[in-house]
């Protein structure tokens, strides 16, 4: 198999916009073409991340339309769906395209728009992603899937919402240092805990916001990276899965396929948790960050919540995460998220984040979860 890197990055700026998915897919994707330094007639194919177009937007075969307003109407397209860990599984399997030397150089990406629609609307759709049989119709949504996940982890391990408080503090001070993201500004510990529960015990500011938005990479063999001045490899690449009925998962206050993905992807790189400088992981709720470090093994099951309490996970910490303010703070556009942590982690790597830079960052992770924890994906990036 042949090695593979990202040449360029691109993304909107996250929040509510009045132009269409694939409309904003194009603006991202330009800009990651003119960061590549590389003509838009060398890509070979797209691989695009959209969720809820069908439902928000009427428009279903979105990759092609995409392609279209790129002025690429001669590649395959191919659109993915796997709920909020769309536009990851997009890039893994672009990645194993170029890999296997089937194409030098693939766009990747995803977008998504969801505040052109009232939020009731926006959250049925997104409950799309869970289980139509069973849990739908008794009412669970995602706040109440994490909700769940929540109580299982304060109970085994003494978590508490303070803990979690301070993640969604952690997050927002680093994405005030981001240009693109949704929400830049600071909050603080009270302003979390006297905010309104949502679904017990996560309140209003332990959840991320809906957003639109759309992010774009352009992934590229080695030939063609080596006459790149800025490549950043790509080190590993796994997905896992697991139930989708809450009541079948063993043990809530865990998430085994973000450790089974977490293990694939370390042994394809030949990496270990304490060789990654800086991570980009899903916090889609202020449990879910404290879940995946535990997961990820950067802290001992249970201590993911005294490592956000000591500031272990801040920018000059042990190990920073989510320094572009992550879900909660720069937004989660759902079809686009997987590639904006890519993208995150990609300027990161080149020294070029600025204020939110990690110093000395030469080995970064993401980590992205789709819907009820059933889908999850974990890459691992490096530079020379």
């Amino acid at each position: 198999m042949r090695r593979v890197a990202v040449i360029g990055v691109g993304l909107t700026r996250f929040g509510k916009h009045d132009r269409t998915s694939a409309e904003l897919f194009a603006e991202a994707a330009g800009e990651a073409i003119v960061d590549a330094e590389i003509a838009p007639s060398r890509i070979q194919a797209l691989y695009y991340g959209n969720v809820t177009g069908g439902e928000g937007e009427h428009q279903l075969h979105s990759s092609p339309l995409a392609a279209t307003l790129l002025g690429l109407t001669d590649i395959p397209t191919t659109r993915f769906e796997t709920a909020c860990a769309t536009s990851h599984a997009a890039f893994r399997h672009a990645l194993m395209e170029v890999s296997a030397g089937i194409a030098d150089v693939v766009l990747v990406g995803g977008a998504e728009r969801v505040l052109n629609v009232p939020t009731d609307h926006a959250t049925e759709y997104f409950t799309y992603c869970s289980d139509a049989t069973w849990e739908q119709p008794v009412g669970l949504t995602f706040p109440g899937v994490f909700a769940l996940i929540a109580r299982a982890h304060m109970e085994k391990h003494g978590t508490t919402e303070e803990q979690m408080a301070h993640v969604a503090v952690k997050n927002h001070r680093h994405g005030v240092h981001n240009p693109k993201a949704q929400f830049r500004k600071e909050i603080t510990l009270e302003t979390v805990l006297r905010s309104a529960y949502v679904a017990d015990p996560l309140k209003l500011f332990d959840c991320c916001p809906f957003t639109d938005g759309a992010a774009a990479v352009v992934l590229v063999s080695e030939e063609v990276a080596r006459k790149h001045r800025r490549p950043v490899w790509v080190l590993g690449s796994a997905a896992a899965s697991d139930t989708m009925f809450m009541h079948e998962k063993r043990d809530l206050a865990r998430v085994t396929a973000t450790e089974r993905a977490a293990r694939d992807a370390y042994r394809q790189a030949g990496k270990g948790p304490e060789d990654v400088h800086v991570v980009e992981l899903h916090d889609c709720f202020t449990i879910a960050e404290i879940v995946a470090t535990e997961g990820l093994g950067f802290f001992e099951p249970g201590t993911g919540g005294i490592a956000a309490e000591k500031g272990w996970t801040s920018l000059g910490g042990k190990i920073p995460v989510n320094p572009s303010g992550g879900l909660k703070s720069k937004g989660h556009p759902i079809g686009a998220t997987g590639a904006a942590q890519i993208c995150e982690i990609v300027t990161q790597l080149r020294g070029e984040a600025g204020p939110r830079q990690v110093d000395g960052a030469r080995i970064g992770l993401t980590h992205t979860l789709g819907g009820n924890t059933a889908t999850v994906l974990v890459s691992l990036f490096g530079r020379d």
